[in-house]
């Protein structure tokens, strides 16, 4: 989801137009604060010492970081317009000082690997990236890491569209949308992806329409054969049904039309097909979102055997950990590139901040020294100032319960909805302190099962049992249905809590909005101009300010960064209120239950709802042990 970049013209007489006037919106940008809103953030917190006037004067580089700053949000608020827009045209990469337009005639047709030196993107003359190098190495599986707005998926798109240049030889695929629906059943949608597979069995099938003749159709018959059995064409349906199979499609639903699938299965097909193609080049954006867990471990398995290259991006930290082999980073305009895993990367950048903090200090004590010397100017002068780390950090927090209501229940509950849809016999209870995480696959009816708990939907049978004085924390899936677009978090938050303590509740409200990690710019800005990252913010802050005794929450990681996933396990641990939980993020679900005596697994499938014995993690390696053996017969298939 990207932020709404549209502004209304400015209507002063005297007002003058900007030379660039698609680098003016940059309210949307999911970032951590700046440094222009430091004073924010010593204002809401008066135990921090503001530093005076002279301090700040005393860095000769304030205000060159300052433009720094200013510039990146910038590029990031162009970056998520162009995005939007998908317009190729828009982004100029100069490959040292020639501009490449898509061309790769100058590269050699047998190379494998991916190399450009000294490259720089703009988008219409702001820099994305500057000198930077990047590598591809063939055979080798890359994670794309980077805060929101950082550029991530752009890289996927500039080389899918080869304005970054890839020998001729590599063919590629980028997995951005999903197949449009018509006659055509899911199996035959990913073997199509197969031109020529597909080409050669419809000439076999017009010879055969007009009839053998022995001294021409005959023989190429049986040159048609041939060709079909050179390219394992009668492992190709074996091979297209499992991994329709490993992405949750029953045979049924292979075999369905794909006009009568929802938007969500068509894109898994759109996933299918580029693993049944196999491209020398594999690019994927967040794989992930919108998949059951068991389908997150299918591709998780299948993945990390992947035999050509890989470039994903993807915000499940256990995800990148089993795939991935190199850790692509983007940072200060450049692509790092860091050897192992996700964990890998953690420790390296570990010793890089360690060593960054370390150069700045030696900065400031020479600093120091050179404003007492007697020759203060000409000291100064002789200081370069090295970039200063600034951490990206998000801090949650759910208040805790101050009285312990009655137990939510779910007594004999059953309930029947459209298409012969049905869950019957649920017998539940949420305590104070429950840990619940609830598997299956999608449509099993997960999400239903929240609302039935949430008394958002009423039992065909049975009853839900809620005390008046229990209050509930209900994150949806499409939570932007109950945002108003049109107001600010502040005036939302204030329509809804209108009691808030202290002298001035607007602050008191921002307060906690800056608690979740919305920056103090995007407080008084409209809804509609955040993007999906900050309004999923705003609604865990609302959840939050409403003190809720139990949380119910319908895949929260679907919109949040790592580092906000981090912070919101961390608020569930500490959180001494309920938790019932559905997500396909292994990371977040493991944390949450990680205490057994307090948790649960509940499986829904066939229309019941399982409490399974043992801990998460056990549920986790039972899966897995299935998995690894389909796994290793579809790749035996190759």
């Amino acid at each position: 989801m990207f932020a709404n970049m549209d502004q209304k013209p400015c209507t002063a007489r005297n007002h003058k137009p900007k030379a660039h006037p698609v680098v003016q919106p940059y309210e949307g940008i999911d970032l951590p604060p700046s440094d222009d809103e430091e004073d924010c953030i010593y204002e809401e917190n008066e135990n921090l010492k503001k530093p005076s006037r002279k301090e700040r004067a005393n860095d000769k580089s304030l205000e060159l970081k300052k433009r720094k700053k200013k510039d990146m949000i910038i590029v990031q608020a162009v970056e998520q317009e162009i995005v939007k827009q998908d317009d190729p045209d828009a982004y100029t990469v100069v490959i040292g000082s020639r501009a490449n337009y898509g061309q790769d005639d100058a590269h050699d047709a047998n190379v494998k690997d991916i190399t450009i030196d000294n490259f720089s993107v703009s988008v219409r003359g702001i820099d994305l990236l500057k000198n930077a190098s990047l590598k591809i190495s063939h055979g080798k599986r890359y994670g794309v890491k980077g805060p929101n707005g950082k550029g991530k998926s752009t890289l996927l798109k500039l080389l899918a569209w080869r304005k970054i240049p890839v020998p001729k030889n590599i063919d590629m695929h980028l997995v951005k949308q999903e197949i449009v629906g018509d006659a055509t059943t899911a199996l035959d949608a990913v073997l199509s992806a197969n031109e020529e597979l597909i080409n050669t069995r419809q000439e076999i099938e017009l010879l055969l329409l007009e009839g053998e003749n022995e001294n021409h159709n005959g023989k190429k018959l049986a040159e048609f054969y041939e060709k079909l059995h050179i390219m394992g064409a009668y492992a190709a349906e074996a091979q297209a049904s499992k991994i329709l199979s490993g992405l949750g499609f029953t045979k049924e639903m292979q075999y369905s039309e794909t006009r009568s699938l929802s938007g969500g299965w068509r894109m898994r097909i759109s996933l299918a097909r580029a693993l049944f193609m196999q491209p020398s080049l594999l690019l994927l954006d967040e794989p992930t979102n919108h998949l059951d867990l068991k389908t997150v471990l299918w591709l998780k398995e299948y993945l990390s055997k992947w035999k050509k290259t890989l470039i994903v991006v993807s915000h499940d930290e256990n995800f990148l950990n089993t795939v991935c082999n190199r850790i692509l980073h983007l940072y200060d305009f450049k692509v790092d590139m860091y050897r192992g895993n996700y964990d890998d990367f953690l420790s390296a950048w570990e010793q890089r901040r360690k060593e960054m903090i370390k150069k700045y200090q030696i900065y400031e004590k020479q600093l120091a020294a050179a404003q007492r010397a007697a020759n203060q100017k000409q000291q100064m002068q002789k200081i370069k100032a090295p970039q200063k780390w600034r951490d990206y950090t998000a801090k949650f927090c759910f208040p805790d319960p101050t009285e312990v209501p009655p137990p939510l229940q779910l007594i004999d509950v059953s309930f029947s909805g459209e298409k012969d849809f049905k869950l019957s016999g649920i017998d539940a209870r949420i305590d104070m302190g429950t840990r619940v995480a609830i598997m299956g696959p999608n449509g099993a009816g997960k999400s239903t099962l929240l609302k039935l708990l949430a008394k958002e939907l009423k039992p065909t049978e049975g009853e839900v049992v809620k005390s008046d004085k229990l209050r509930i924390g209900r994150y949806s899936q499409h939570f932007e249905d109950i945002l108003n677009f049109n107001e600010t978090p502040v005036q939302y938050l204030l329509r809804h809590y209108p009691d808030q303590e202290g002298c001035s509740k607007k602050e008191a409200v921002r307060a906690m909005l800056g608690k979740f990690g919305l920056p103090s710019k995007n407080h008084i800005i409209p809804i509609d101009t955040l993007s999906g990252g900050q309004k999923a913010r705003v609604v865990l802050t609302s959840i939050a300010m409403s003190k809720p005794h139990i949380l119910i929450l319908d895949e929260p990681t679907n919109h949040l960064d790592m580092e906000s996933i981090n912070a919101l396990a961390d608020a569930l641990v500490e959180f001494s209120g309920g938790v019932v939980v559905v997500s396909h993020n292994s990371r977040l679900v493991s944390r949450v239950c990680e205490d057994q005596e307090k948790s649960e697994i509940w499986e829904v499938d066939n229309g019941r709802v399982e409490r399974l014995d043992g801990s998460y993690e056990e549920y986790e390696e039972n899966l897995m042990k299935e998995i690894r053996v389909e796994v290793e017969i579809l790749w035996a298939l190759y």
